[in-house]
């Protein structure tokens, strides 16, 4: 039996250099170019120097294909770009223009269901015989998740509402028609790859509506299908759930999943001063499978923002930031992260202006927003933190880069090291012949004489030297109560590249 780890290795995402961050983008609310408000596609490519001295190498693009709603999750045409944001051939120019800059294009996939307003649903809704009614799933009497129609005394399916009538996936042509939408885009409009929306939920059975075999299959099969036409495109899918049913969508379907309790675990380390719970998930999934298949983050466009969940303490924000981009995986990182943008529920509080400015409109748009900025937008802005080197917004860029730049950041495998404080998260990223330490204090005093520790050999024997500490590894390759700082600040990291004394290297401090 081949195992998921051994078989994992055969699907590395190969457009994506590893060492890459990938930025999330809601193009209605990055950058207005023609002053109507509402951000477009020609906007994105004017702020495309901005992705790019960020150092995200990838782009993902909330969903831009037509639709009737500001968010786009439901889609009346797969094969057209929405009008809000420009046209096709805009579109096509965004991709050229970020491959010249070194940055991939994926596109938000909508496969779980279309609009209630889609040709095809209308189609079927109200004309007797529709050649498309068993594109959808229709009941006689109500229950959980089934609608009224308004045409006839019947129901149809529609897990999150009745505005996204559910595609039926076990119709083989609608797999086949997934498949078309997923050929126009790579080979029509030159996209690098896809997020698919709410996966877990394509198929379901009986009482059971997330995670079935059938939504297995059906991944294994469209996966399959887009590796045949585009073997360097990337597959990504969000799954919601435990790691352990995480695990259940590998070895053989999409490339990769988004890693949410590895979000958890970051936020959680960082809110409550404890390192406790931070690494579990990430030696399960290093355990397991290449860290090209996993993607971390720290909030998405559904979640509270950052800065919000932590009560507004940029340090705590530093400390997640810091922990993200060092620790295994392939991260993204939401718009206006990087800023400390705000936002909390209801959905479109979480997808507000980009903040470019400290002018009107934040610099977003010469017209009036399609949504009121939020309350900070004239201190967490570009404008304001460009020349603050201490600002959140240049250490994203210099961790960014800096993992880019790294063998051991890039690749290395995580060896978490024992610290004799409980609020000191330590470990050290080895790879590609370079080691780095990080140290992050995540509590709210100083700590003083903090020791360190590894379980097992973790390094060759010998004497290591970075611009701050010194460090002497025993003949059986373990750490014993290694000193790595007189004193650790408070709510602090510290980012080390250690090298055999004979030849120093390093990194500053973050």
């Amino acid at each position: 039996m081949i195992s998921v780890a051994a078989l994992a290795a055969t699907l590395l995402s190969a457009g994506i250099p590893a060492g890459s961050v990938c930025y999330e983008i809601f193009v209605r609310s990055f950058y207005d170019s023609d002053a109507d408000g509402v951000g477009d596609v020609n906007g994105l490519i004017q702020k495309l120097d901005y992705v790019r001295d960020l150092g995200a190498r990838c782009i993902w693009l909330m969903p831009v294909a037509e639709s009737p709603s500001y968010h786009g999750y439901d889609v009346t045409n797969y094969y057209r770009v929405d009008p809000d944001y420009g046209t096709n051939d805009d579109f096509k120019r965004l991709v050229a223009e970020a491959h010249r800059r070194g940055i991939s294009v994926l596109v938000d996939l909508v496969l779980n269901h279309v609009s209630s307003e889609h040709p095809l649903f209308q189609d079927a809704l109200r004309k007797p015989g529709s050649a498309y009614r068993d594109w959808f799933r229709w009941s006689a009497t109500p229950g959980h998740n089934w609608h009224r129609s308004p045409a006839r005394d019947e129901y149809y399916y529609g897990f999150f509402w009745s505005g996204m009538p559910d595609l039926n996936f076990e119709n083989p042509a609608v797999r086949e028609e997934a498949k078309q939408v997923a050929r126009f885009w790579l080979r029509e409009m030159g996209v690098d790859g896809f997020r698919l929306d709410a996966v877990r939920h394509l198929i379901e059975t009986g009482d059971s509506t997330a995670n079935t075999s059938g939504t297995h299959a059906v991944l294994r099969d469209f996966g399959q299908y887009v590796r045949s036409i585009a073997p360097d495109a990337l597959t990504i899918g969000e799954v919601w759930d435990s790691t352990g049913v995480l695990l259940t969508y590998y070895p053989d379907q999409l490339d990769a999943y988004f890693a949410f309790e590895l979000s958890d675990g970051i936020l959680e380390a960082v809110r409550s001063g404890s390192a406790s719970k931070l690494f579990p998930g990430y030696l399960r999934l290093q355990r397991e499978l290449p860290a090209s298949r996993w993607a971390p983050f720290l909030r998405n466009h559904d979640q509270t923002r950052t800065l919000t969940l932590l009560g507004g303490d940029v340090a705590r924000a530093k400390l997640a930031a810091t922990l993200l981009l060092t620790l295994p995986g392939l991260p993204f990182v939401y718009y206006g992260e990087e800023l400390g943008m705000t936002g909390d529920k209801p959905d479109e509080r979480l997808r507000t202006p980009m903040q470019w400015t400290r002018g009107t409109a934040a610099g977003f748009t010469r017209g009036t927003p399609w949504e009121v900025l939020q309350p900070d937008s004239l201190t967490a802005n570009v404008e304001a933190q460009e020349g603050d080197t201490g600002s959140l917004l240049n250490l994203y860029r210099r961790l960014i880069h800096l993992r880019a730049e790294n063998a051991a950041l890039s690749s290395g495998e995580l060896v978490p090291l024992t610290a004799s404080n409980g609020a000191v998260a330590a470990y050290l990223r080895v790879g590609g012949g370079r080691t780095v330490l990080v140290v992050a204090n995540l509590g709210p005093t100083p700590l003083a004489g903090v020791t360190l520790s590894s379980r097992r050999g973790v390094l060759p024997a010998g004497r290591y030297r970075s611009a701050a500490t010194a460090l002497r590894v025993g003949p059986d390759g373990r750490i014993r109560a290694y000193v790595p700082l007189r004193s650790l600040e408070a709510k602090q990291s510290y980012v080390f590249e250690l090298s055999p004394a004979a030849a120093p290297r390093s990194v500053p401090r973050q």
